[in-house]
């Protein structure tokens, strides 16, 4: 009886490696995609809250437009749509908007848009 041959792992191991690390890729990219998409959304709800706290203590709708838009960054500001909604009656929420249309950066995902939204409301005070 003779010694059995060992067969070679080298192979087996190129194909898990074949595999594995596209996989890799792929959850890396989607990970960095959702850290994007959560850091533009915290951006859009800060510039809402900032334009609802000018539009409750200015009667003028302008300034918490104005104040949403300068909280932005220069990236975002001009991609924006804010909407700002006070009434003249003290008491009653002012509400500010701030919506984007965000094109995912991924490769695989680039055909892909999502709509971020930040909304705050706050009472008019005068």
């Amino acid at each position: 009886m003779g010694v059995q041959p060992v067969l070679s792992e080298r192979g087996g191991v190129a194909l898990e490696l074949a595999l594995t690390i596209p996989t890799l890729i792929l959850v890396l990219l989607a990970v960095l995609e959702v850290v994007v998409v959560a850091r533009i959304q915290l951006e859009l709800v800060a510039a809402a809250r900032e334009g609802a706290r000018v539009a409750a203590t200015n009667p003028d709708p302008e300034a918490g437009l104005t104040a949403a838009t300068s909280t932005l960054s220069s990236e975002l500001a001009g991609k924006v749509s804010v909407t700002v909604t006070r009434p003249a009656v003290v008491g009653r929420p002012a509400t500010v908007t701030v919506r984007l249309w965000h094109q995912l950066v991924t490769p695989i995902m680039r055909w892909h848009s999502v709509e971020l939204t930040g909304r705050a409301t706050m009472r008019v005070e005068r």
